[in-house]
């Protein structure tokens, strides 16, 4: 397999020219996330209650009611062929959303007379996917999908019950949400076995005690328990409310926090009127939601790292001023002090420069690389030393502190909380515990002696957990990311890649081991390419530009890595240059800059970003320059 040097570097040219081009004119990126059918049900349904109890109180409600209208419009024209509903345009339709569009026509007053068809419709897919649509079939199969997780499960439901979907006593089919376990210390939280994750804690008071205030308990300790902390726990959502008014950013679960709210009689208190404030000005032109503001910083630091190779060595087309603003402006995002919505300690960074972010691990791993990068460039650039950036350093220091502290007892990190691990995305995950390891690794050098020292032990665990989690057929499994043509709905080429990027680190620990696990994932990557030299998700899947990105960057950087036989080594570059060739014709072609709905919000909940398939490009390319230059030495 060869490559046309000409074409490589032309298709590197412009990938990368594009991704640069979509800097937004405030000197990063925030991308463009797409337009969700969840969202905009969730945000539709909670404007047309809040707009409801105004009318009813003869006042006038606090927003256009054209929202609303364009809302039910945007769901009507942009239903599956089969009648239901994916998350994305591009999304296959699933139960969750489709029960919750179908709720949508029957909230709002006139929907079902303007679409009656679709209605059918809707009803007829349920039917098929669900068993029946009456209560004690269809509220199974929802529950069913999230396991013992209620974070969703019980959202869904409780909108399905508000729209009368579940039978005149619809509120018993609703999970009761244990609102009143809000009310102790967060360091409890782990330990009481919470039925959510730890970024729903705001639905977890406000669904409670909607659940509550609409079936009340008949066991006197429970009334008694929740009666005296329902004021209490809502001045606590009050207090977690990020200045935008979205809980996350996040339009779904502010949606869900407010219907909550005004079906116990709370139309009126402050958490309502804030997220009413900003679901209203979430809203787009053409009447949908996003299921998230934006990703930028995450986007900002994926493109600065795909951009700038880690040798510091090679030109990088952003000027020295530009690189200045981004370093300035990525320090300026991390959090100097305690988040008051999970308590996390200071020195971790958000997916977005917005109020409503919550520091995680995969946002300050990948924070804590684009610093490393620019550092070195701007040193570099201005003839000083590393020494002269004292503060950055400090910062990392906190940062890499932060990731340590998140470490649970298995080794692995996980996103937000330390300890939740029970339910799925509290839990340790490979592609997170991979990242940090190359964040932190990447700044050892720059580190006090005892410092690094420190490091290493942890580092260890880390690097045992990935070497246990491995799959027997050589995969590891991510949490942030999905395919919606897999089984269980895994990403696996994501989950894979994203621990071989981190091979060259991960071999200083357990050599032998991990050099046994690098060729083992390697060979199931290689396994799974398709015949015209594209990845999917997993073997014999219909490929992306972003996974088969994904692969490239792994597959090349491997190559690069003396771990494995010759023989092997040769059908990695193989591979590599197979996938390449793929990549450079759907750059060619245009192709390349199509998103696939790949990217996992929260509760399985997917979404594509427009600024994915060019990052992940640039990244792919950028790591094929060494091999390609090796394979030119040897001839």
């Amino acid at each position: 397999m060869e490559i046309d040097i000409s074409r490589f570097n032309s298709a590197l040219q412009q990938s990368t020219a594009e991704l640069l081009s979509r800097k937004s004119k405030k000197g990063y990126w925030e991308g463009c996330l797409a337009s969700s059918a969840l969202s905009t049900a969730t945000a539709v349904v909670a404007l047309e209650l809040v707009h409801r109890h105004y009318l009813n109180k003869n006042e006038k409600p606090p927003f256009d009611y054209s929202l609303v209208e364009q809302g039910i419009d945007w769901l009507a024209k942009n239903v599956n062929p089969d009648g239901g509903w994916g998350d994305t345009k591009l999304s296959l339709s699933n139960l969750s959303t489709t029960a919750l569009c179908w709720s949508v026509f029957y909230v709002v007053q006139n929907g079902q007379t303007k679409y009656p068809a679709l209605v059918f419709n809707a009803e007829k897919w349920i039917k098929q996917h669900a068993g029946r649509i009456e209560p004690h079939i269809l509220v199974p199969s929802i529950i069913t999908r999230y396991g013992n997780d209620r974070t969703f499960s019980a959202p869904i439901l409780m909108m399905c019950a508000i729209a009368g979907r579940l039978g005149d006593n619809g509120w018993k089919w609703v999970p009761q949400l244990p609102f009143e376990l809000s009310a102790l210390p967060q360091k409890f939280f782990a330990g009481v076995k919470m039925p959510v994750v730890s970024y729903a804690l705001p639905a977890l008071v406000a669904i409670g005690q909607a659940r509550y205030s609409n079936l009340p308990s008949g066991n006197f300790l429970q009334k008694f328990f929740r009666s005296l902390t329902k004021e209490r726990t809502l001045e606590l959502i009050k207090k977690i409310q990020p200045y935008s008014g979205g809980y996350l950013e996040a339009v779904p679960l502010t949606s869900f926090v407010t219907m909550a709210l005004v079906s116990c009689g709370r139309a009126e208190h402050p958490v309502v009127k804030e997220a009413v404030k900003f679901i209203t000005s979430s809203a787009r032109k053409d009447g949908s939601w996003a299921i998230d503001t934006n990703l930028a910083v995450w986007l900002t630091t994926l493109s600065i790292n795909a951009i700038c190779d880690a040798k510091p060595s090679q030109e990088i087309p952003i000027p020295k001023e530009d690189m200045s603003f981004l370093f300035k402006w990525i320090l300026n995002q991390q959090y100097r002090d305690s988040h008051q919505y999970t308590g996390a300690p200071p020195g971790g960074w958000a997916w977005t420069n917005l109020s409503g972010g919550v520091p995680d691990a995969d946002d300050t791993a990948g924070a804590l690389l684009a610093l490393n990068r620019l550092m070195t460039r701007i040193s570099d650039s201005k003839q000083e030393s590393p020494e002269g950036f004292i503060n950055p350093i400090k910062s990392a220091i906190n940062g890499i502190n932060w990731l340590i502290n998140l470490q649970n007892k298995d080794g692995g990190i996980p996103t937000f909380c330390r300890g939740w691990g029970h339910l799925p995305f509290d839990r340790s995950g490979a592609d997170l515990t991979a990242h940090a390891i190359r964040s932190i690794i990447s700044w050892l050098p720059f580190l006090p002696p005892q410092d690094a020292h420190r490091l290493e032990k942890h580092l260890k665990k880390a690097v045992n957990f990935l070497l246990t989690s491995q799959s027997p057929k050589g995969y590891w499994q991510p949490l942030w990311f999905g395919n919606q043509y897999e089984r269980y709905d895994r990403n696996l080429t994501y989950g894979t890649s994203r621990v071989l990027i981190a091979l060259q680190h991960l071999l200083r620990f357990e050599g032998e081991r991990t050099a046994k696990a690098g060729e083992k994932a390697v060979k199931w990557l290689i396994n799974c390419q398709n015949k015209d030299g594209s990845w999917g998700g997993f073997a014999n899947s219909p490929p992306s530009t972003e996974e088969t990105a994904w692969a490239i960057e792994s597959l090349a950087r491997v190559a690069m890595v003396p771990f494995c036989e010759q023989e092997l080594r040769n059908t990695i570059i193989e591979a590599t240059l197979a996938g390449t060739n793929w990549l450079i014709e759907k750059v060619e072609c245009g192709e390349w800059t199509k998103p696939s709905p790949i990217g996992f919000y929260f509760a399985n909940l997917w979404y594509y970003e427009e600024l994915y398939p060019l990052i992940f490009t640039v990244s792919a390319l950028k790591a094929v320059q060494p091999v390609l230059k090796t394979i030119k030495k040897t001839k």
